[in-house]
This record gives C-alpha cells, sequence and structure tokens, in this order.
C-alpha cells in the first residue's frame, strides 16, 4: 500500500513551507534522479520504509530518466539532484515536467543557495530539500510536500522572495514554452557560440539556426543573444 499523506490543510505550515493549495496525493512509485550510487540508495531505503513505497526506481542522468518516463509507467513523484552529468540547474526541473505533466518534483542538493532555491522554486519545484538533512526531518520534508505543502530549507526566507518569484515564475512560464532543439541552442548561446558553431554542433543549418534564436528572443520577450543569456542565466536555467 502506497503513502496517502493526511495533512491538515488547515494547519498552519511549520517553519520552511508554504502552502501552494495543491490536495495530498498517493504516492507509491518514485522516480530518483541522482548521479551518486550511496545516497540514492539510502534514500531509496529510507523512503520505501517510511512510507511504503512499492517501487522506487533510479536515474543517474537525465537522459537515462526522460527515457524512463516515454518508457512508463510515470512514477507518482520526482526527486532530482540539480547537478547531473548531462545537466545542471533547473533546466532539469523543466524537461522532467515537459514529460511527466503533474507529478510533484522535489529538489535535494548538497548545495542550498538561495538563488537556486528561489529559481527551481519558480520552475515549479515541491520542494527544495538539503542532503544534508537527519534522516528524521527528511522523511518529515517528504511527508509535507508529498502533502501539498511547498517546502524549502530552514534559513530560506520565502516572504522575501516573494516578488522575486513572482517575476522568475513569469519568467519561468516563458521559457517553458522553448522546444527542446531551442533550449539547445540557447544552452550554446549562452556558452558564447556562435551561429556558425552551434549550427555545426547542433548539425543544422545557420539560417535554422537564425530562426530558432529569432523565435527564442521572442517567446521570452528580449531584443537580442545577450539579453537572453542573461535572462537564462538570472533563471539559473543552465547552472548553479
Amino acid at each position: 500500500m502506497g503513502y496517502v499523506s493526511d495533512w491538515d490543510a488547515a494547519r498552519a505550515p511549520d517553519q520552511g513551507s508554504h502552502a501552494r493549495g495543491t490536495h495530498a496525493r498517493i504516492v507509491d512509485d518514485i522516480l530518483i534522479v541522482d548521479d551518486h550510487p550511496l545516497f540514492c540508495d539510502a534514500l531509496s531505503m529510507t523512503l520505501s520504509h517510511a512510507f511504503g513505497l512499492r517501487r522506487a526506481r533510479v536515474a543517474t542522468n537525465l537522459q537515462a530518466a526522460q527515457r524512463m518516463l516515454r518508457e512508463g509507467p510515470r512514477p507518482d513523484a520526482i526527486v532530482l539532484d540539480l547537478r547531473l552529468p548531462d545537466v545542471e540547474g533547473v533546466e532539469g526541473i523543466m524537461a522532467l515536467q515537459r514529460q511527466a505533466g503533474d507529478v510533484p518534483v522535489t529538489v535535494i542538493s548538497a548545495e542550498i543557495d538561495p538563488a537556486m532555491v528561489t529559481a527551481a522554486m519558480a520552475a515549479g519545484a515541491q520542494g527544495f530539500v538539503s542532503k544534508s538533512l537527519p534522516r528524521a526531518r527528511m522523511i518529515e520534508a517528504f511527508e509535507r510536500m508529498w502533502g501539498g505543502d511547498l517546502v524549502t530549507p530552514d534559513g530560506y526566507d520565502a516572504g522575501a522572495a516573494q516578488a522575486a518569484d513572482t517575476e522568475l515564475a513569469d519568467l519561468m512560464q516563458r521559457f517553458a514554452t522553448l522546444t527542446p532543439q531551442q533550449m539547445n541552442i540557447l544552452r550554446l548561446i549562452c556558452q558564447g557560440r556562435p551561429n556558425k558553431i552551434i549550427s555545426w554542433e547542433l548539425s543544422i543549418t545557420e539560417a535554422t539556426v537564425k530562426t530558432h534564436i529569432a523565435a527564442i528572443m521572442q517567446k521570452i520577450n528580449v531584443r537580442n543573444r545577450t539579453q537572453a543569456a542573461l535572462a537564462a542565466n538570472r533563471a539559473r536555467i543552465f547552472s548553479h
């Protein structure tokens, strides 16, 4: 039998969390995306034992996680490390949400950077959890998230970040409209690649690159490549 939260919706959120207004959900099958095998094993055993999970799958990179989502079945929840061999930053959240829809994504990280927490939450993460949390507190954090709360690290001032959250959420919505190929091109723009090199690396014509760049700028509402790169950096799309 999977975990069903009985979290009281009328209860005031504890420190480090704030309500998003979602409902408690059944969590029976999770996908952990992290490239540290020992940590994955420990987290899988901890959550399986605490919540009676039927299955806890592990992917060591984003590509493997996307393959699992394509092949199914879809998990009830995803746990994601933002620093993977093939992706860094909130791009991983956006890519998984594109495939998994409303499946809640929890970020779990060894590094707690307030700007990254803000970006991850604005991108739609259900929570941001430190890998250094003691076992009991980590279980409590997942109970609250799967019960419908947003959970952020101790000391993170969600109130102070509220204005930034709103602005970033709007920006993230615009980035979410980019196609995977446009996201690839934006990544290369952020790395300073000229159109000719982008064309060569992606095996497409320069004319196609220019067409994609024009579409990117229109979708995220910027005037040029520099502004596109600055917006992506501000939103922490590709890096910490």
